[in-house]
């Protein structure tokens, strides 16, 4: 009976609540509503020599078809290896590779999706009948639900970068895929009409001021030659502290994310260029179109160069050096809109050493 009358009754009434599949908030509440963002994600850092040299493998022993639809390989963030695909807890990016004369077949899915081209031209991609060519460092949109497939007219290989919400999407079991009856989904109107109807950075035609919902961008395909022309205009003013000289990619006719979900940002850092430290609720994925630098995240220094990939986890301090001598291009998609949708989306300064993180370590891929 002493031994009974012992027994904590609140801890009595824990364990019963537990067989009851039930659980008392007093105790678990810290972990629930945390004082900041917490998670296990880690950054990590690809080297593109490894990643091009898988793919191009992948293409001798792979032919592109209804039975393999698309021939990519992802980054899979060792700390996330048991999600599948999971750069980040929210997006994922791989890496797709199509030979000359090849057709990735038509489907459609719930994710919204980017490409941007890291390598070659003569391929195409084909939104809802819409034909878009691509070229080294355009970006082109395929958004959430369209009908899409992508063939190849040039005689070398081609090689981007996708990036989806497959996380995102995952976690809120929304996903949804169906593959188009045919190969290829039956194209409208001239190639490239878009761009040709959007060639102005700041103007769109006036059959566009009414009548339009915004979603999805009625431009599929974002030039580079207009992106960096913009980035050049920039850099005769002040940069900004955190990002260097950088530009959102947005729908032309309503100034919000190109991709209502998925954020995409170009940015260029000038030879010499470190910025200074910051965090943020959004995740994000990066990709070094050209040059050479490091980035460091919480006090550990990621060493890039040309063709790279490096994730930034949530609320993570980062920030950038340029250490070539020409100026460096960072592309990345995030999840900020989505963020910025819901009202989670906080940002926070460095301001311990003048803004700039003491490096610890460095990143061994």
């Amino acid at each position: 009976m002493s031994q009974h009358l012992n027994v904590d009754p609140l801890e009595e009434l824990s364990k019963q609540l537990e067989n009851d599949h039930l659980g008392p908030l007093w105790e678990t509440l810290g972990e629930m509503v945390t004082k900041e963002p917490t998670h296990s994600m880690k950054p990590y850092l690809w080297k593109w020599q490894t990643i091009r040299q898988h793919l191009l493998k992948s293409g001798e022993l792979l032919t592109v078809g209804r039975k393999a639809e698309r021939r990519v390989v992802y980054l899979q963030n060792p700390s996330l290896k048991d999600k599948v695909g999971f750069a980040t807890e929210t997006l994922y990016a791989g890496i797709q590779l199509l030979l000359p004369g090849e057709v990735a077949p038509s489907h459609r899915h719930s994710q919204g999706a980017i490409r941007f081209v890291i390598e070659g031209d003569g391929a195409f991609t084909t939104v809802n009948g819409e034909k878009t060519y691509m070229e080294e460092g355009d970006l082109v949109l395929t958004p959430a639900w369209t009908w899409h497939d992508h063939g190849h007219e040039g005689t070398e290989p081609m090689i981007w970068m996708d990036g989806l919400d497959v996380g995102m999407v995952k976690n809120l079991c929304g996903s949804f895929f169906e593959l188009f009856d045919e190969e290829t989904y039956p194209v409208k109107g001239i190639p490239d009409g878009t761009i040709s109807r959007f060639a102005g950075v700041g103007v769109r035609p006036i059959a566009d001021r009414k009548g339009k919902d915004g979603y999805p961008s009625p431009l599929i395909n974002y030039k580079w030659d207009n992106v960096k022309k913009a980035l050049e205009e920039l850099s005769q003013l002040e940069p900004d502290p955190f990002d260097g000289y950088a530009v959102d990619y947005i729908n032309p006719t309503n100034g919000q994310s190109a991709d209502a979900r998925i954020g995409c940002t170009m940015q260029m850092l000038s030879p010499g260029m470190h910025t200074q430290g910051h965090r943020h609720v959004h995740s994000v994925i990066y990709h070094v179109k050209k040059g050479s630098g490091y980035t460091v995240i919480n006090g550990e220094k990621y060493e890039w160069s040309t063709g790279d990939f490096f994730v930034i986890p949530p609320w993570h301090w980062h920030e950038h050096g340029n250490t070539g001598e020409e100026e460096a291009f960072l592309f990345s998609i995030n999840d900020r809109p989505v963020m910025e949708m819901v009202g989670l989306e906080m940002e926070e300064v460095y301001e311990k050493n003048n803004g700039f993180q003491e490096v610890e370590r460095i990143f061994q891929p």
